[in-house]
Formats: C-alpha cells, structure tokens, sequence
C-alpha cells in the first residue's frame, strides 16, 4: 500500500480582523488560505478557531502555533506552510466607531493655531522681517520698511510648499507616493499592532502561569 500524498497548505495570516461580541471566528477570517483542493480550501475557511467570550475582553490574539494545532486536529497528513505575522488580532466591538467631528474641529482648529504661531515665532527668532528688508535693499537700492510685493508671495509660497510636502490639498492627491503624514500614521499603526500582541501574549502567559500554579514564574 502506498503512502498517503500530503497535502500543502499556504496560509498567510492578516494582521487585525474586526468581530462582534460572542461570534465565531473561522480559519477563512483570519487567514488567506491557498491549496491545490478547492474541496480542502472551503472546508479549511470554515474550521472554527475561536469562540468569543465576554470574559476574554475586547482584544484577543489568536497564534500561528494555534491555528496549524487546529489544522492538524482536523485535517491529516497535511503539511502547512505560513508566511508573513505569526499572530493575528481580533479587535472586538458592537458597533462601528463613529466619527466624532466635534473633536475633529477642535483639533483642526488647535493644529491651525499652534502651526500659525510657531511659523511666527520662528520667523521672530531669526529676524525674518530684518533679512526681508535687506533682501529687497540688496535688489532695488532701496530700503523699504514693509517689502509687501517680497513678504506675500514670501508667505504664499510657504503654504504651497506645506501642500507639495503633504501631496494632499482637501482629498485631492497629486500622485500614488504616501506623504509623511501617512507614513507616520502607519508606522504608529504598526507599533500600536505590535505592542497590543505583545501585551496580550504577555498577559496570557501570566494567566497559564497562574492557573498552573507557576507562582511568581514570569516569561517575557
């Protein structure tokens, strides 16, 4: 009798899924899967992974080593190769966040201001008006107390130069490249992601560690 061929299974975990509170999460939620089965692809998103609890709280990471236990209790002689994070977390929540607008005006408001007076404070610190006006008595012979025809479109340019710099005027986008702001944006997505798992697999640790009995044993 031959040997049973293995099935490879391809997975590749996302980094956060959105649930609802008591659903229940399956392996085609939480992963992308690909296999030379189709038959084996369905029957693989629909392994149930997680059951939530109102206990278990409103953040929950679910662990590569986990999910290929699951795999392997149902499915045998498969071979599972992943790729990319090996945790992914399940953020749990009733309803969709809402904007909340009056904060976002305070805030646009405070950005403006504090922006506008640090410009000014700046351009204080260096003398800007001195270098102006010596600027337009180096171009003309004359001195001039207040260059407006200099310090306007000084100050225009200032505000054109915000524009190309953040590649954005309202949602207006002058090409594909990510601006700063956006890259910080994911950058801190990214971190928060990362030390919310951390958290999270830290707290678990220490929860098994009591339920075992480990004392004050602490795994870091």
């Amino acid at each position: 009798m031959g040997e049973k061929v293995q099935s490879v299974i391809y997975l590749r975990l996302k980094k956060r899924i959105y649930i609802k509170p008591h659903h229940m999460v399956t392996l085609g939620q939480v992963a992308r899967l690909l296999t030379d089965e189709d038959e084996l692809a369905q029957r693989l998103a629909a392994l149930p992974l997680y059951d939530h609890r109102k206990s278990d709280g409103n953040r929950v990471v679910i662990d590569l080593l986990q999910i290929v236990k699951k795999i392997r209790g149902e499915i045998e002689n498969v071979t599972v190769e992943a790729y990319g994070d090996p945790q992914v977390l399940i953020m749990v929540a009733d309803k969709p966040v809402k904007p909340r607008y009056l904060m976002l005006v305070l805030s646009w408001l405070l950005l403006f201001f504090g922006a506008g007076l640090a410009i000014m404070n700046f351009h204080t610190d260096v003398s800007m008006r001195e270098v102006h006006i010596r600027i337009v008595e180096l171009i003309t012979g004359e001195r001039v107390e207040h260059p407006l025809w200099f310090q306007i479109p000084y100050s225009l340019g200032i505000g054109l130069g915000m524009v190309l710099f953040f590649n954005h005027i309202f949602r207006k986008r002058f090409n594909e490249e990510p601006n700063p702001l956006e890259v910080e944006l994911y950058m801190y997505q990214e971190n928060m992601n990362a030390y919310v798992i951390a958290d999270e697999i830290r707290k678990q640790a220490d929860y098994d560690q009591i339920r075992k009995g480990g004392g004050g044993v602490r795994n870091d």
